[in-house]
């Protein structure tokens, strides 16, 4: 496969905000494969060792200096130098968010809405910038119904906001309910999107921005942190623990892999210009991933099927474009299997220890 001409030559400067998570870590390999230079903030120089010091993973690209770590411990900080942290940057890729999921929507909305919006200025600040990517979420667009009997379909377009969780963060913030702290997560990331369009609209920046909202990320945790996470939703399963994985009666997965291979092409693909870009693959439920878990592992014992999901998510949209680009940047026909992200999920779980980090 020929590969396409991209807006910024390889060897130039991506900084990723976040640089040791599961996605973000993802995003930091696929572009120092691809030959340029990453410049990746961690909160803690120590503990992201794991990666650049494996020779099977980033150190040779960390050795040649195509990959540099910058501590930065609250990114959102207003004593953070960002105008350090962007210079000779030709593209910013923002993943870093606030996932305490903390009920209290005052200390997670306006801190990340004034995250990104600092980093944004001082951006537009730096000439050499020329894309900025926003990773948001498709629970931004939309409230996350299961597919029951009788229930609407949202159909997800440019424009559609889940302000219902915004609502319900800010209702519950004297009295939160369990549910409080992802309500405010959901509302900082809704608010964060809109905040980067509204510096798009007011601001007209000398560079080009793009949204990717990601469904459920499953897939290939790539050190110990990823797999002991809150939100490592197939280690849980795997391992039997079902409690929080019963709030969630179906998901609409997505590899982690291709999520990061759209970052890819939204910072190099010259015909991506402010695009929101929806980034689903298959509507599921845990007793699918279930299935697919006896398959791979017949001889393992795994709980019962959990009771009372649904067949997915009330939700549809346009993923042409982002299958396209899937196409063109990394030579895929659509988005990786259900199947094929479950086994990339769940063949370190054995050797866990054995992991990074």
């Amino acid at each position: 496969m020929s590969e396409p001409t991209p807006s910024i030559p390889k060897g130039n400067w991506i900084l990723v905000t976040g640089a040791t998570g599961f996605l973000a870590s993802h995003i930091v390999k696929q572009f120092a494969e691809r030959g340029y230079r990453v410049r990746g903030t961690v909160r803690d120089l120590a503990k992201a060792q794991w990666l650049v010091n494996d020779p099977t993973f980033l150190k040779p690209y960390a050795d040649v200096g195509g990959l540099e770590l910058v501590q930065v411990p609250d990114l959102f900080s207003p004593d953070t130098d960002l105008a350090g942290l962007v210079k000779e940057m030709s593209a910013i890729v923002h993943v870093a968010t606030d996932t305490s999921f903390s009920p209290d929507p005052n200390k997670v909305i306006p801190q990340t809405v004034a995250g990104v919006t600092a980093l944004m200025e001082a951006a537009a600040r730096e000439p050499s910038v020329k894309e900025f990517v926003y990773t948001s979420s498709f629970l931004a667009a939309a409230v996350p119904m299961p597919a029951l009997p009788g229930t609407p379909v949202t159909e997800v377009k440019r424009d559609t906001w889940n302000d219902a969780f915004v609502q319900m963060a800010w209702a519950q913030a004297e009295n939160p309910s369990p549910r409080a702290g992802a309500f405010v997560y959901t509302a900082s990331k809704v608010e964060a999107e809109k905040a980067v369009w509204k510096f798009v609209a007011e601001k007209k920046p000398g560079f080009v921005v793009n949204t990717i909202c990601p469904s459920q990320l499953l897939g290939e945790p790539l050190c110990k942190a990823h797999v002991n996470s809150g939100v490592a939703w197939i280690r849980q399963l795997y391992d039997g623990e079902t409690a929080r994985l019963m709030g969630f009666p179906a998901v609409v997965n997505v590899n982690v892999k291709d999520i990061a291979a759209l970052h890819v092409a939204a910072v190099l693909d010259p015909q991506v210009q402010n695009e929101r870009l929806q980034a689903w693959a298959q509507h599921c439920n845990w007793n699918d991933v279930l299935a697919i878990m006896r398959k791979l592992y017949p001889r393992k014992e795994f709980v019962d099927d959990l009771p009372n999901l649904a067949p997915g998510l009330a939700l549809e949209t346009d993923l042409s474009q982002a299958r396209a680009l899937l196409k063109k940047w990394a030579g895929q026909d659509d988005w990786k299997s259900l199947e094929e992200t479950i086994t990339d999920n769940t063949k370190v779980l054995d050797n866990r220890e054995a992991l990074r980090g």
